[in-house]
C-alpha cells in the first residue's frame, strides 16, 4: 500500500525520501515507550499541568511548557525520547506529530489529527523529533508520512487510522 504512494512520485523526490529513510537514525529520533501524558487534551494555546504531572516533569528534569505544544514536547521528552539540536544556535528538531491530519489512506476519508484529538495529543507514540529535511517531507509527501506511520506501528502497535491492524 506504501509502495504505490511511491510509485505516484516524481522519480527525484521518491529517491530523495528513500535516501532519508534509507538514514532515518540521522532525520528522526522515536521515543522509547509510548503512553499518554495528558489523556484528553489537545492544542491549545496556554496549558495548566496538574500536580501530579508538575511532579512527573520536575522529577524527569523535563520543562513544564504551557505553550501551545509543550504538553506534547513533554510526553515525548518523558517517553525517552532524545531532541537533538538543530545548527541554528539555541534551536531544537520540531515534534512532530505523525497523525496530523493530512493524507488519509484508502478506505478511509479523512486522517487521525492529533491536536485535536484528546487521545492522541500527548500520545508519545506519535511523536518524533525529526530534522527540518525529514520534517519537510513528511509534511508534503504522503509517502514519507506513511513510512512514519508504518514505522509508529512497528515500534509501538500505533495505528490510529486502523491501516496496519490486521483487525480493522
Amino acid at each position: 500500500m506504501i509502495a504505490k504512494l511511491r510509485d505516484t512520485l516524481p522519480s527525484h523526490i521518491a529517491e530523495l525520501c528513500d535516501g532519508v529513510w534509507q538514514q532515518k537514525d540521522l532525520f528522526v529520533r522515536w521515543p522509547r515507550e509510548g503512553f499518554v501524558f495528558m489523556p484528553g487534551a489537545v492544542r491549545v494555546r496556554h496549558h495548566v499541568y496538574s500536580i501530579e504531572q508538575r511532579k512527573l516533569l520536575r522529577d524527569a528534569a523535563v520543562a513544564a511548557d504551557a505553550r501551545s505544544n509543550g504538553p506534547a514536547i513533554a510526553a515525548f521528552l518523558l517517553a525517552g525520547g532524545e531532541r537533538p539540536a538543530r545548527i541554528a544556535p539555541g534551536r531544537a528538531w520540531t515534534i512532530h506529530h505523525i497523525y496530523d491530519g493530512q493524507f488519509p489512506m484508502d478506505p478511509n476519508t479523512s486522517s487521525i489529527r492529533a491536536v485535536v484529538d484528546g487521545r492522541y495529543f500527548t500520545h508519545s507514540a506519535g511523536l518524533v523529533a525529526i530534522h527540518p529535511v525529514a520534517d519537510a517531507l513528511a509534511d508534503e509527501v504522503p509517502y514519507f508520512a506513511w513510512l512514519l506511520r508504518q514505522e509508529a506501528y512497528i515500534r509501538f502497535g500505533f495505528d490510529p487510522d486502523e491501516i496496519f491492524a490486521s483487525t480493522r
